[in-house]
């Protein structure tokens, strides 16, 4: 996944910081090859659609990080890069916050097209093609660049926002680690048709998105496993997460970023056993929030924690 570093910071809105990937100032040569009609002669209407692609992609991310909040999760960021853009989005570890989080990012593309298909339309009323054509081949670029947008974005492989949606609505019926395996193992399904889109396209774009989904869904593999024996641990009665209330496991799930070492933080007390590094906060497995150690006691397990909207 894209981080800011690379990044700079171009603007914050609504308490989220946007990050711009310096590869984003590869697009007009992406464009050229995509829509070469329009790259001929001025520059104004790469520009322009160099422009809109930027807003359509900022208003996608933007929905999921508004979302995400809206259902009490975390999204402090997002970062555009070559491939679009990432909302890091933390949203509460239930089906249906997960859900509503990852669907309303292509909703606001579904929007779009409500919105662009009636600009499209009255410009067809106003004889735009016959008057304004420059004007009229901007508006069907924009939308077909957002109906790709949300197509793309729609399929169901992992971690795309179709495959995650997947994901969150099998969460309902086989839990969340099982819904992971099962959305990352379609995922890697999905891998041979994105390849063999970008042989017969000849597309080098298309190669690098099959190289990413396929690292993900590794990546989405492996945390399913660890998910499975999360579940499967006993638990640490005595401690309770602060924000999500969940008892800690028992067992080597941290693991010491300066030395690699597995460890149980809560039986070391915060300290590596291998190179007796100290950590002041301790993340917890479940809902990925990270507190300092004393926070972590007075909660009563038979607390029922207020749980927010979604």
């Amino acid at each position: 996944m894209p981080t800011r570093r690379g990044s700079i910071r171009i603007f914050r809105l609504f308490g989220i910081d946007v990050y711009l990937s310096w590869y984003w100032l590869l697009f007009p040569l992406f464009g050229k090859w995509v829509f070469p009609s329009l790259f001929e002669g001025s520059l104004t209407w790469p520009i322009l659609v160099f422009i809109a692609l930027f807003v359509i992609v900022l208003m996608h991310e933007f929905g999921h990080a508004l979302a995400c909040r809206q259902v009490g999760g975390k999204a402090d960021f997002i970062v555009l890069w070559p491939l679009g853009g990432v909302a890091y989005v933390a949203p509460p570890q239930r089906p249906g916050a997960m859900l509503w989080s990852i669907a309303a990012g292509p909703l606001v593309n579904v929007a779009l097209v409500v919105v662009l298909s009636t600009f499209w339309l009255c410009s067809h009323f106003l004889h735009w093609p016959d008057t304004h054509p420059d004007w009229n081949e901007f508006l069907r670029t924009i939308w077909i660049t957002n109906l790709v947008i949300l197509i793309f974005n729609m399929l169901p492989i992992y971690p795309l926002d179709g495959g995650q949606i997947v994901r969150s609505l099998l969460w309902f019926f086989v839990g969340r680690a099982n819904s992971l395996m099962v959305a990352s193992v379609l995922g890697f399904a999905g891998v041979p048709i994105v390849i063999l889109l970008a042989l017969m396209g000849h597309s080098p774009l298309m190669g690098v998105i099959a190289a990413f989904v396929a690292l993900n869904c590794w990546v989405g593999f492996r945390q399913s496993q660890l998910l499975l024996r999360l579940e499967r641990a006993q638990r640490r009665a005595e401690f309770h997460c602060p924000v999500c209330k969940e008892s800690p496991p028992v067992g080597e799930f941290w693991r010491c970023s300066r030395c690699g070492q597995k460890f149980d933080t809560f039986l070391t007390q915060s300290y590596c056993p291998n190179c007796n590094a100290e950590y002041s906060v301790t993340a917890c497995p479940y809902c990925f929030n990270s507190r300092p150690m004393p926070e972590w006691r007075g909660f009563p397990a038979s607390m029922s924690p207020p749980m927010p909207p979604g």
